[in-house]
This record gives structure tokens, C-alpha cells and sequence, in this order.
């Protein structure tokens, strides 16, 4: 069952000429991980955008859960359905203790206090930061304080978390940790999860590839069907995997990304060798 739909979505920023989206359809499933992937201003972050009604189509419709973002009255509705999490942690980070940040937003939803309580720790606890609830912010490492950032997504209890480039920012191991942090949130309690990216690895272990270019959809699949077109991904100027590309310059099948899987191929086609010489 699909829970966001795009039917037709353009888009033209006022200062700009050029349309960023042209003509995106797309239906994403609940409870499925979606990671989308493209170079600087391929359009994925204006469509990670429309799906909270950050911005609305210049043309076509965006659906969440059946209701229009283009529609006023359901905005608030559509907001506590879809949760966003941004580049820079230090933009969402409002109080100067952890758990008091992670409260504002269900505050501001007007949520009991006692559940507020039960929220916040739950949510701390599901990003493995609760030891560091009475901690400052600003003193946290650019991993914490994006699961920090998360873990105020998620006491607002919206059913789909939207990631734009949450990783941008961070080094390898606050990118690690992320990543880590989301795939368990929809593995483990069912959340969808749609992850912007330009960073192919953080692709791997997601349900579903989409990659985008100029505003528009030019692969979706999983990621294994996604990376195995390698001249496409090149075309892009995107990256694959190293198993990937090992197996295509060895003129093998490129369906497996595992590293075991690889050496697994690379030695059944040498064994077919040596048995034919």
C-alpha cells in the first residue's frame, strides 16, 4: 500500500527559470526504506520537500496518505504524518539540554505532559542517546546530535521519517551511526523511511534505489538492480559499489553487492575456466 504519491509533480523556484522537478510520478510503500540518490541539483531535494509540504507542486499533485498537500486544512495532519530531518543538526537543535529539545515538538503539538515524558524517553532510546538526555547539545559529537535531531522527529510519533542529506555534514562514523539509526527505525518498528543521499554506500542496505537527474526519475529499483547499471551510474557521475564494479570489468553478472557473494562468483567463474581449458 503506497503511503506518499506523486502524480505529474513539476516544479519551478520563483527566482529560477528552469523547472527542478519535470513530470516526477512515483508511489513509495508503507513501511519500505527508500533511499534516493543524485548529484547537486538533480532535483532530490526538492522532492524530499514536497512530501511534507515544505513546498507544493507548480504542477501535479502530491498525495500523503490520501491527503493533497496543496490542500491548507491538511497540512497540520500531513506534518505529524511525515517527519524531516536536515543537513545541519545545529539548525533543528532548540534548547540547551537534550531532552527538553527532544520535547519541543510534541509540545508545540499540545501532547500531555506525561505522555511528553513517555515520548522522550522512548524516543532517546530508539536513537541510543538516552544516557545523554541531561546533556548539552552543543557539546555532543555531529553523530549525536543528528540522532538528537531524530529523536525529536520521532517523539512527534509521524508514521514516515524523510532524511535530506542528514549525512552531509558528518564524518564516517557520525555518517555510520545515522544510517544505523534509520535502518532500525524502519526494520524494527515499521517506520518508512525515504533518505536522501549523495553518498552511495548509505544505498546499500535500503529496500529500494531511486536514482534522480535533472528533475527527473532515471532508475528505481532495489539497489543491487539499481548499481548493476554501471553505465548509467557513470553517465551520472555517481559512484557503485567496489564488489559491483569488479564483477562488471571481469565481465561477470553484477547481481550480488556482498563482498563474500563477489569472491563467491569471481571463484565459480574461475573454477568454469579452469574446467574448459
Amino acid at each position: 500500500m503506497s503511503i506518499i504519491r506523486f502524480e505529474n509533480v513539476h516544479y519551478t523556484y520563483s527566482d529560477e527559470e528552469e523547472e527542478t522537478l519535470r513530470g516526477v510520478d512515483l508511489e513509495i510503500e508503507k513501511g519500505s526504506f527508500v533511499a534516493v540518490l543524485g548529484h547537486n541539483g538533480s532535483g532530490k531535494s526538492t522532492l524530499a520537500k514536497h512530501m511534507n509540504a515544505i513546498l507544493i507542486p507548480t504542477e501535479g499533485k502530491v498525495w500523503v496518505k490520501d491527503m493533497d498537500t496543496a490542500d491548507e486544512e491538511q497540512l497540520i495532519p500531513i506534518r505529524r504524518t511525515v517527519g524531516m530531518v536536515f543537513q545541519n543538526p545545529d539548525n533543528q537543535i532548540v534548547a540547551n539540554v537534550v531532552e527538553d529539545d527532544v520535547a519541543f515538538a510534541p509540545e508545540n503539538l499540545g501532547v500531555p505532559s506525561a505522555e511528553i515524558r513517555e515520548r522522550v524517553d522512548a524516543a532517546l532510546r530508539q536513537v541510543g542517546m538516552y544516557e545523554y538526555r541531561m546533556h548539552a547539545p552543543h557539546l555532543l559529537s555531529g553523530g549525536q546530535k543528528q540522532r538528537v535531531a531524530i529523536a525529536g522527529v520521532i517523539a512527534m510519533q509521524p508514521e514516515i521519517i524523510v532524511l535530506d542529506e542528514p549525512t552531509a555534514m558528518l564524518d564516517p562514523q557520525g555518517r555510520q551511526e545515522v544510517i544505523a539509526t534509520v535502518t532500525r527505525l524502519c526494520r524494527e518498528r515499521g517506520m518508512t523511511v525515504v533518505l536522501i543521499t549523495h553518498h552511495m554506500e548509505e544505498c546499500i542496505g535500503a529496500d529500494r534505489l531511486i536514482i534522480m537527474s535533472n528533475g527527473r526519475i532515471v532508475a528505481d529499483g532495489s539497489p543491487v538492480e539499481v548499481f548493476s547499471q554501471v553505465e548509467l551510474m557513470e553517465r551520472e557521475g555517481l559512484s557503485v559499489p567496489e564488489t559491483t564494479r569488479l564483477l562488471h570489468d571481469l565481465g561477470l553478472e553484477t547481481d550480488v553487492l556482498a563482498p563474500a557473494e563477489a569472491a563467491a562468483r569471481i571463484a565459480a567463474a574461475l573454477e568454469r575456466g579452469h574446467k574448459n581449458s
